[in-house]
C-alpha cells in the first residue's frame, strides 16, 4: 500500500461510519426506580414513583406477606419464584406489586421496576438479555397479562423465563396479573 492511498481510505472509512447507525447507548437507570420499557426503540421511560402505600391495601395481608417475602429474597439474591396474581378486576393485584416494590426501595436501592405492555410478550427475551448484563436487580411487571394470541406469546414468555441456554437471568423477577379466569383462549386447542 502506498502513502498515496491513506488518504483516499481515511476518507472511505470516513463515509462509511456516517453511513453506519450509531450504536444503541447503554440505558441510564439513575433518576428514577420505575420504567416503561419501549420495544421498538428499546428505550426504558422514567415514570413517577407509585404513591400508594402497602399497608393501605386491606384484606390481604397473607397474600401482602407471601409477596414482600419473596421479593425480599430476590433483592438478597437469593433463591425465589416468578409470580402471577389472578383474580376479579379491582383487587388491587397491580396495587400490591407497585406498593410492595415502593416498600422495598428505601432498602434496596439498586431495585428497579420496569413495566412492559401486556401485547409486547414476544419481545421479552431480548429485554431479559439486555437486562442480564446490569447490576441492578429488576422486577419485570407484565400488568393483565392474557395470551389471546395463543401458544406464539406463551413460548415467548416461557422462552424469557427459562432464558435459553444462557438460564434465566438471576437479576429478573418476572411479576405478571391477569384478571383472566383462563389465560389462555377456551378454544385453545393445545
Amino acid at each position: 500500500m502506498t502513502e498515496a492511498a491513506l488518504p483516499l481510505l481515511a476518507r472511505i472509512a470516513d463515509a462509511l461510519d456516517r453511513l453506519a447507525p450509531p450504536a444503541p447507548a447503554a440505558p441510564s437507570f439513575e433518576g428514577a426506580r420505575l420504567f416503561r420499557h419501549e420495544p421498538v426503540s428499546g428505550a426504558f421511560l422514567p415514570a413517577p414513583d407509585y404513591a400508594m402505600d402497602i399497608e393501605l391495601l386491606v384484606g390481604i395481608e397473607r397474600q401482602k406477606e407471601r409477596f414482600l417475602q419473596n421479593l425480599r429474597r430476590f433483592a438478597d439474591g437469593l433463591p425465589c419464584n416468578h409470580v402471577l396474581l389472578w383474580g376479579v378486576r379491582g383487587t388491587g393485584k397491580s396495587s400490591l406489586t407497585k406498593s410492595a416494590f415502593m416498600a422495598m426501595v428505601a432498602e434496596y436501592p439498586d431495585l428497579k421496576l420496569v413495566e412492559v405492555d401486556r401485547d409486547e410478550v414476544a419481545a421479552l427475551p431480548p429485554l431479559f438479555d439486555a437486562l442480564r448484563v446490569r447490576g441492578e436487580r429488576f422486577v419485570v411487571l407484565c400488568d393483565d397479562l392474557s395470551f389471546e394470541d395463543g401458544a406464539v406469546a406463551a413460548k415467548a414468555l416461557k422462552a424469557a423465563r427459562e432464558g435459553g441456554v444462557a438460564g434465566p437471568p438471576e437479576n429478573v423477577l418476572f411479576v405478571s396479573t391477569s384478571n383472566r379466569r383462563h389465560l389462555m383462549p377456551r378454544d385453545h386447542a393445545e
